[in-house]
């Protein structure tokens, strides 16, 4: 009987002891997560133009500055960073190196790191060796800024994409041009951080428009992304920093876009005069393209104009909402991140032509995407490492348990996939469908159900 009193009361007091462990020490390594606090945050610029030696082989010059971007927060006990660089994609290998060097250097968990790229299409793919420490130095300094800080969350509306899949009219087969009733998210999400007496740090903000209009002009150039952020900086003033991020742009183009009109058909002729059919095709940038002829001349400098007035519009719909549509400021919060594969069937094209034909494949191995969520109070980020069809990225906000919820695509690293459509698009024969690495009836499913994990896991 004695030794069963002991026994009982050890085990109560292991209880308690354990109840006590539960109360006491909620801020361990192990049970942080999900712990909210007083918001600092710091952001940053730096210049990642390749200089006049690297430029690409038939470059003509540069029109505007490519840049990397960077917003680091702090709650005091999570770190977290966003960072976006003006390029075509930011490869696997680099954002790997790039989380390991935020963990390691700058306290930021790999799981709270967003690196996003812009997807210029007149940016190089190729960059010289110190390529990845200008862009970690944008990362360093916004790091050593850290301010108290307050964000806001708003979205507002902006026409300057459009569904860029259509029907030939002349011999009704897909093909690429505006389709004004296509799908199409109009959608601006923004996020304004600000310091505790409202003086702007940075702006982040959301859109899907594919940034190709400066594309034929074989310059260097940010393209829509940058032509916004630079007008934004210019208006918030100071050292304010604007962060754009790429939504589901798979099948959006901007509104005006002259490659598929009067340019497309000057260089059709232009090749077929020389025994060559480009009519299935799109050759890369200016490939062909008579530069003395004044005509090509007025379309190119007009690409110029277009892309800064595209630029302007959407920037003001941001400043817009800044202004008039930003929900209260958050200066307590939860921050929390978050990392997932999944994986889908792929398969190997073994025909040719860019689009309006069926392709042929066989099975080719599976494909990983890199899924990542990124929790910032009421503020979710997610992200899908390749380029989706707009309605994968409507479907994962309307089933979003949370009004605040953005999709950044390209987004660590870059997917095997090729574009990412929509289940129903396969049956629609465009370059992206017949181009995409992914066999139907995975992604879309495997994309949206991933995130919306991601948005239980980091709440927790």
């Amino acid at each position: 009987m004695l030794n069963f009193r002991r026994s009982a009361a050890y085990v109560i007091a292991s209880r308690m002891l354990a109840f006590v462990a539960l109360v006491f020490l909620p801020l361990s390594s192990a049970s942080a997560e999900g712990v909210s606090g007083q918001l600092r945050a710091g952001a940053a610029r730096v210049d990642v133009t390749p200089a006049a030696d690297d430029l690409p082989p038939g470059s003509q010059g540069v029109l505007d500055p490519l840049y990397a971007r960077a917003i680091v927060v702090d709650n005091g006990h999570e770190r977290a960073a966003m960072l976006t660089v003006d390029a075509g994609a930011l490869l696997t290998p680099l954002w790997e190196e790039l989380r390991l060097r935020a963990e390691r250097e700058l306290d930021i968990p790999r799981e709270n790191f967003l690196l996003t790229a812009t997807h210029t299409h007149s940016a190089p793919f190729v960059r010289n060796d110190g390529f990845a420490d200008k862009v970690f130095e944008a990362l360093r300094q916004a790091s050593g800024k850290l301010q108290p800080a307050r964000i806001a969350f708003g979205t507002g509306k902006s026409w300057i994409n459009v569904n860029r899949n259509i029907i030939n009219p002349e011999n009704r087969r897909w093909w690429e041009g505006p389709n004004y009733d296509g799908p199409s998210d109009k959608t601006v999400a923004v996020m304004r951080v600000e310091s505790l007496d409202g003086a702007p740090i940075a702006v982040y903000y959301n859109y899907a428009v594919h940034p190709v209009v400066t594309g034929n002009l074989d310059m260097i150039s940010a393209d829509i992304p940058g032509a916004t952020s630079n007008y934004l900086e210019a208006s918030m003033g100071g050292d304010a920093v604007a962060l754009w991020s790429s939504g589901a742009s798979g099948d959006q183009n901007p509104i005006f876009f002259n490659q598929t009109y009067d340019l497309r058909e000057i260089r059709i002729a232009d090749y077929a005069a020389r025994g060559e059919d480009i009519s299935n095709a799109m050759p890369p940038g200016g490939m062909g393209l008579d530069r003395s002829n004044p005509r090509v001349q007025l379309l190119l400098d007009q690409q110029k104009q277009v892309n800064a007035a595209l630029g302007l519009m959407l920037a003001e719909e941001v400043l817009h909402v800044m202004r008039s549509s930003l929900q209260r400021p958050q200066e307590d919060m939860v921050i929390a991140g978050g990392l997932q594969t999944a994986t889908c069937p792929g398969r190997r094209r073994l025909d040719s032509g860019r689009a309006g034909y069926a392709g042929t494949y066989e099975d080719a191995d599976p494909i990983d995407l890199q899924l990542s969520m990124l929790r910032l109070g009421d503020v979710y980020i997610g992200g899908v490492d390749a380029e989706l069809f707009t309605v994968i990225a409507q479907r994962f906000k309307s089933e979003s348990p949370h009004a605040n919820t953005m999709l950044a695509t390209l987004t660590n690293g870059v997917a095997q996939s090729g574009y990412i459509p929509n289940d129903a698009a396969y049956g629609q024969y465009t370059f992206e469908v017949v181009s995409s690495r992914l066999q139907p009836g995975c992604a879309e499913s495997a994309i949206v159900d991933g995130l919306t994990d991601l948005i239980a896991q980091v709440e927790k």
